[in-house]
């Protein structure tokens, strides 16, 4: 039952910094040259998750203020809000799944403790 409540804490943690990494992208989406980074979560041993966060070099649109003012990047930001939303929805719902998880295991081992006395 431990284990159940230390995967969940894992699970909270990593759909916390997928959540932080998708609002730093959306918060950066009109930063010229800015270039968007992604959570990737993947189960770790002993029930866990683990978060490897990966920056994307993909070319973003040309920023055409660059000709007039030499000191901007010659590219706009590569975040695009049609990927960003369904990034955020996704850490949102995992990040609420792994709460639910984390109280149901507090509930039973409360029922448990209460059944022992």
């Amino acid at each position: 039952m431990i284990r159940s409540i230390n995967a969940s804490i894992s699970g909270l943690a990593a759909h916390d910094r997928k959540l932080r990494t998708t609002s730093n992208n959306i918060a950066n989406l009109n930063t010229d040259g800015f270039k968007k980074s992604r959570a990737i979560l993947k189960e770790a041993p002993r029930e866990g998750v683990r978060v490897t966060i990966r920056r994307e070099d993909t070319p973003g649109p040309p920023n055409l203020d660059a000709a007039d003012y030499p000191d901007l990047p010659e590219e706009r930001s590569n975040v695009s809000l049609t990927e960003e939303i369904p990034e955020l929805m996704n850490g949102s719902r995992g990040y609420q799944a792994n709460l639910k998880a984390l109280k149901t295991g507090d509930e039973m081992i409360g029922s448990l403790l209460d059944m022992m006395s």
